[in-house]
C-alpha cells in the first residue's frame, strides 16, 4: 500500500494597475486590489487552513505536507498579513513540514534564458532560508513545468527530486505512484497523480460528480486501493477555503482525512523522503509538460499571438534591463515575468484557467494584452530615456 505526499502551492500573482497608452511612468502595481484580495484570501484560505493543519499535526505526528511558498506570495504577506506568516512559521516548526524551491516569481524564466532562471532559483532559495530557515532539497518549477532539460539544471544544482505531472502522454501504461529518474541524472521525478489530486481541488464541491459528496471516508478508501510506493497529491493551497469555500464542507473533509488514512495503514512522507525511493524506471520528457490546462504543455501561456508577442516583447528587454543594475527596475520585469500575466492573455476554455480567471481583472484576454503592452512599453520607454 503506498504512501501519500500531500504537496500544496501558494502563489498569489501581483495585479496589475489599468495603463493607457498616453500614460507615463512604470508604477504599475495594483498595491490597493493586492491588498484586498490578499486579505480576502487570507481570511477565507490562509488562516484557517493552516491552522487546521497545525491542529492536525499536534493531534497526529505521524502526519506530513510539503509546500511552496512563491517570493510574491511572501512579499504580499509582509506586506499586508504579517499573521500569515506567522501562521506558516508555526506551522512549518512543527517539524512535518518540508518546504521546496522554486522560480521566486512563479515566472516563465525557464523560458526566458536559463541564466534568468537559475537566478529566480536562486532568489527564491534565500527567501526560504530568511523567513523559515530551511534549506529545499526537491525543486517544483513554475505550474510543474518540467523536461529533461529542467531536470538535467535541478540535479546539477543538488537538488533530490523535482516535481512533475503523471501525465499518460509521457508516461505510457505506467503508473504516477511510483519515483522515475530522467534521463540524464539520477534525480528523482515525483509525479502528480492528477485524478486523485483533483477530486480534491476541482471536483469536490461539484454536484454533478457522480462521487459528490466526497467524504473522508470515501477518499481515503480510494486511496488504500491504489498500488505502488506513493500517492502524489499536489494542488493549489487556495483549494482549501477560496477555490472549494468553506461551505462546501471542504474543512471538515481535511480535518478528518489524516485519521481515515492512518485507519487504513497509509503513512506520509514529505517531498524529499518519497524523492528518497529508489526509481522503478526512466522517465523520457523531451518537450515540456506542466500541470496547467488539458494540453499540459505551455500553451496556456503561449498559445496564441497575443501572448507570444507580449513574450518576445519581455524577453527582448533581458540584457537592458540587466545592464541597468537598478534593482528596482529589475525587480519590475521580472514581476512582468509571472506565469499569471501570460493567462490572463489566454484564449483557450481549461479548467485551470479558472481559477486564475477568478481573480482576473480583465473583461477580456485581448483587454488584459493590450495593458501588458502599454506597461512594457513604458518600462522600456524609461530604459531609453535613461
Amino acid at each position: 500500500m503506498p504512501n501519500i505526499t500531500f504537496y500544496f502551492e501558494v502563489h498569489q500573482p501581483f495585479r496589475l494597475k489599468r495603463i493607457f497608452s498616453f500614460e507615463k511612468g512604470d508604477d504599475f502595481i495594483d498595491t490597493e486590489k493586492n491588498r484586498e484580495i490578499f486579505n480576502k484570501v487570507s481570511d477565507k484560505c490562509y488562516m484557517p487552513a493552516t491552522k487546521v493543519l497545525t491542529d492536525l499535526v499536534k493531534e497526529y505526528p505521524e502526519f506530513k505536507m510539503s509546500f511552496s511558498l512563491t517570493g510574491t506570495f511572501l512579499e504580499q504577506a509582509e506586506m499586508f498579513r504579517p499573521d500569515v506568516i506567522i501562521a506558516f512559521q508555526n506551522l512549518i516548526d512543527t517539524g512535518n513540514v518540508e518546504l521546496l524551491n522554486e522560480t521566486y516569481y512563479h515566472s516563465l524564466a525557464f523560458l526566458i534564458h536559463k541564466e534568468e532562471f537559475l537566478a529566480q532559483i536562486k532568489r527564491h532559495s534565500e527567501a526560504i532560508k530568511r523567513y523559515f530557515g530551511k534549506k529545499a532539497a526537491v525543486f517544483r518549477n513554475t505550474e510543474a513545468m518540467y523536461s529533461n532539460e529542467i531536470a538535467a539544471i535541478a540535479g546539477r544544482l543538488g537538488y533530490k527530486g523535482v516535481i512533475a505531472e503523471g501525465w499518460e502522454k509521457s508516461l505510457g501504461w505506467r503508473s504516477p505512484n511510483y519515483v522515475y529518474s530522467p534521463p540524464s541524472n539520477n534525480i528523482s521525478v515525483l509525479l502528480r497523480n492528477y485524478r486523485l489530486s483533483d477530486d480534491i481541488a476541482f471536483r469536490f464541491s461539484s454536484r454533478g460528480w457522480k462521487e459528490w459528496p466526497l467524504t473522508a471516508e470515501k477518499y481515503a478508501d480510494w486511496i488504500s486501493h491504489n498500488e505502488g510506493d506513493t500517492v502524489n497529491l499536489f494542488m493549489d493551497y487556495e483549494t482549501f477555503g477560496e477555490h472549494q469555500w468553506s461551505e462546501t464542507g471542504i474543512f471538515d473533509f481535511l480535518r478528518h482525512l489524516p485519521d481515515e488514512l492512518i485507519k487504513k495503514g497509509i503513512g506520509f512522507n514529505t517531498v524529499s523522503e518519497t524523492a528518497s525511493i529508489k526509481p522503478v524506471g526512466v522517465l523520457d520528457v523531451p518537450d515540456i509538460m506542466s500541470w496547467a490546462d488539458l494540453d499540459r504543455d505551455v500553451s496556456a501561456w503561449l498559445g496564441n499571438k497575443m501572448q507570444n508577442a507580449a513574450f518576445e516583447k519581455l524577453s527582448s528587454m533581458r540584457e537592458r534591463i540587466l545592464s541597468t543594475n537598478n534593482e528596482d527596475t529589475i525587480r519590475k520585469w521580472r514581476i512582468l515575468q509571472t506565469s499569471d500575466n501570460f493567462y490572463y492573455m489566454c484564449t483557450k476554455w481549461f479548467a485551470d484557467g479558472d481559477i486564475h480567471k477568478y481573480f482576473n481583472a480583465y473583461n477580456s484576454p485581448y483587454t488584459a494584452y493590450i495593458n501588458y503592452m502599454n506597461i512594457l512599453s513604458n518600462l522600456d520607454r524609461g530604459l531609453t530615456i535613461s
